[in-house]
């Protein structure tokens, strides 16, 4: 045998060696990773359209009434369907809950020492019509976003930021097939997901001349309508969205911002990361009478929960967190 073939096969041994040790590194690093996921113990908050309620869980337990951690319970007609939810923090009031429904309204409610909250806890309420999908507030300014499905953003601005039942219409915005919306405080920017794309707006002025300016879209491709953002708690520079084609990452570090699609799953109607890297999800299981909703909320890296008789169409992580 020549020196240099001999060397060449040291090299190469010693290559084998150190991926022989890589490889069960990595997986005991993945399997640390899910433990972590799995061991977590944080709330999940939810809309739950056969009882219309919107329901906060404990991961760790069943989705049973006995452990509803906190509960708003609107009854029907125009507050039918609920169809999104979520927790931001006030100066004012601390803790409160956004929620629309498909029937046309939309509502905040103070969390405080009520555990089961209904209409008569209504901070503020409005009718934006358009089969409102998502609902987002902007902190410091005060405003309150309204995304309706059947074409328009709708924004509420108060006359004291302060008091939630001062906020009034200011702005009615176009944007086909709005969907999902959120703040992104890194930015300071506001993201809507409709069809075939998302945008990013900028929140000019302040208490009743507040109003969007329109900043920049980004496509999706055609015949993808964007339904659900959400934020990934592992990574600042990163939002979490739904559409017709998948699920998709949009990327934010750096000011270039970007979508990437990560799965191809359909019918994913709600996708957020918990901070300790596992995945909260709801799937529209394709059943009448609400084929976009399903009776269980996924999880990654622990068992799912499954509600006998609930038609699940949002599910959210339960802090006031943005990202």
């Amino acid at each position: 045998m020549t020196e240099d073939y001999l060397m060449e096969r040291r090299t190469l041994l010693r290559g084998l060696a150190a991926a022989a040790v890589a490889a069960p590194a990595a997986a005991v690093l993945g399997q640390q990773q899910a433990q972590a996921a799995a061991t977590a113990n944080y709330y999940v908050g939810t809309t739950e359209q056969t009882k219309n309620k919107v329901l906060v869980f404990p991961k760790n337990k069943a989705f049973s009434d006995a452990n509803v951690h906190w509960s708003f319970s609107p009854g029907g007609g125009a507050w039918a369907n609920l169809s999104d939810v979520k927790f931001r923090a006030t100066e004012a009031q601390g803790w409160i809950g956004l929620m629309v429904a498909s029937g046309g309204k939309a509502g905040i409610v103070n969390i405080g020492s009520e555990k089961h909250t209904e209409l008569n806890d209504l901070a503020w309420s409005a009718t934006p019509g358009g089969n409102p999908h998502a609902i987002e507030r902007v902190p410091g300014n005060g405003s309150v976003i309204v995304a309706s499905s059947e074409g328009k953003l709708t924004v509420y601005a108060p006359s004291s930021v302060a008091n939630l039942g001062s906020l009034a219409k200011v702005q009615t915005v176009d944007y086909a097939g709005a969907h999902g919306v959120l703040w992104d405080p890194t930015y300071e920017l506001l993201w809507v997901v409709g069809k075939n794309r998302v945008s990013h707006y900028a929140v000019t002025g302040s208490k009743r001349n507040t109003r969007l300016k329109y900043g920049r879209h980004f496509s999706l491709g055609s015949g993808n309508l964007g339904h659900d953002l959400q934020p990934d708690y592992t990574n600042r520079q990163k939002m979490l969205l739904t559409a017709t084609k998948g699920v998709y990452e949009l990327l934010t570090d750096g000011g270039s911002f970007r979508t990437r699609r990560i799965s191809t799953e359909r019918s994913v109607k709600s996708y957020v990361k918990h901070s300790s890297g596992e995945v909260v999800s709801v799937k529209g299981d394709g059943t009448q009478p609400r084929e976009w909703a399903n009776k269980t909320v996924r999880f990654s890296a622990s068992p799912d929960r499954t509600r006998s008789g609930a038609q699940f169409y949002k599910a959210r992580i339960w802090t006031t967190a943005f990202q």
